[in-house]
């Protein structure tokens, strides 16, 4: 039998592949993820909504404060069930910035079911997580099942339909059709085609944003009502460097926190549901005693602006530490949720401590330089972080004053950064052991 020559079998092999493996998605299958993306973002959203406000706001709840740790321990315990016996995803190894910057998994589909049973929980339990990363999850998983049958083999053709399906999701919940589209250029580890991942999360962001406002959805990243700034006075600029340096040190807290608990939590790897019900002791009790930080803080940030007098300074101070501390613990434990809301409720409360306790830094100075400084560093994107914290203040408070401070704070966070990385690895260099912050 006369075989075929290297260079015919490869002509065949070339000719074969298209029908196959695209490496890059159409146009239309952006339109369709898109659209998949932002439908499927808004009744899960709703639900959530509503399971949470009739779990935790009907009467028996609210005249029975004693059953607040018992809803979070059952919840908790039942989020480990799924993490056991469903196989649901969890937050322990990533956060949104992973969830942007990997490619869905061809089996990741599998394990819908038990990550969409674990995200509701998760987020109903009182747990400190946002709604994004469970989000995130879910919409990777969606993607993963879509691209299977698309026929995207290819891991640009993955990352690029996975990307667009997430700025579809956020966009609309965060009010900010470019945000999504800045945060992937900026985590996308291959640049080689940026500019084509650009149009397309551009593209899938703004049809996710447009579809959620057009039928009459408000944005999740509800604005915080704060005094606009008045004047120009040169001592701005010192408290947004300050501000910057506070920010990288609230950073660096939290590396350490999410290091902590991960070495803690870690010793119950192959415990999944003995590790969660030790987590939800700590945040029941925290319920209990100090219910405004429960959940990812959205709301909550607006019950504590209502009347900040009433908590005072060393209180604030608390909630802001405490909801991070709260974080990691919920992270590293196995709930399914994002860092990005509680991450913005911690700074705003530290930034209306500072605020109370030093009136001459007002109250917008401090809540956005203190954000964009700990979130640029957090997930190492300035410009999505400048972005995002613009987002939080009533429209038209940002003036160009304004974003130079933010910006000013944003730089300072991050040549903090960059100069205790340079510190440890000199240090590593010098002693031979690897450091690392979290």
């Amino acid at each position: 039998m006369t075989q075929p020559s290297g260079e015919a079998a490869g002509e065949e092999k070339t000719e074969r592949r298209p029908s196959s493996d695209t490496s890059m998605p159409k146009v239309w299958m952006i339109f369709f993820v898109a659209i998949v993306a932002i439908f499927f973002t808004i009744p899960f959203l709703v639900i959530w909504i509503d399971l949470t406000a009739l779990i935790w706001e009907n009467e028996f709840v609210t005249s029975n404060r004693w059953i607040v740790p018992v809803l979070v321990v059952l919840f908790s315990v039942l989020v480990g069930l799924c993490v056991k016996y469903l196989k649901a995803d969890t937050a322990i190894h990533g956060s949104i910035s992973e969830s942007v910057e990997s490619g869905a998994i061809e089996t990741e589909y599998k394990k819908f079911p038990g990550s969409l049973a674990s995200a509701y929980l998760s987020l109903i339990s009182g747990a400190s997580i946002g709604p994004e990363g469970a989000l995130g999850a879910l919409i990777r998983q969606i993607t993963s099942w879509l691209q299977k049958h698309l026929k995207i083999k290819s891991k640009e053709g993955s990352l690029a339909l996975s990307v667009a399906a997430l700025a579809s999701a956020y966009n609309g919940i965060i009010g900010q059709p470019l945000f999504t589209s800045v945060f992937a250029v900026e985590l996308v580890p291959n640049k080689k085609n940026v500019l084509t991942l650009m149009a397309w999360t551009l593209l899938a962001g703004v049809i996710g944003f447009l579809i959620y406002d057009g039928l009459g959805f408000v944005a999740f990243l509800g604005q915080v009502p704060m005094p606009p700034l008045e004047g120009k006075e040169i001592y701005y600029i010192v408290e947004a460097i300050i501000l910057g340096v506070l920010g990288g040190f609230l950073a660096l807290f939290m590396g350490g926190c999410f290091k902590f608990f991960g070495k803690v939590m870690g010793r119950f790897d192959n415990k999944v549901v003995l590790r969660i019900f030790l987590a939800s002791l700590v945040i029941a009790a925290v319920a209990y005693f100090l219910p405004e930080l429960m959940f990812s803080g959205e709301d909550q940030i607006h019950m504590v602006l209502d009347d900040p007098e009433k908590y005072g300074v060393a209180m604030l101070l608390l909630f802001g530490v405490l909801k991070l501390v709260l974080l990691a613990l919920s992270f590293k434990s196995g709930y399914l949720g994002g860092p990005i809301f509680p991450v913005l409720f911690g700074c705003t409360m530290i930034g209306l401590a500072i605020n109370m306790a030093i009136p001459s830094v007002p109250l917008i100075i401090a809540v956005l330089c203190l954000e964009a400084a700990a979130i640029s560093l957090v997930l190492g994107a300035p410009l999505s972080a400048i972005l995002l914290v613009t987002i939080v203040a009533e429209a038209g408070q940002i003036t160009p004053y304004l974003l130079s401070l933010v910006v000013v704070a944003t730089v300072t966070s991050l040549l903090m950064g960059a100069a205790l990385k340079r510190l440890m690895a000199k240090r590593k260099g010098s002693t031979g052991i690897e450091t690392k912050v979290g």
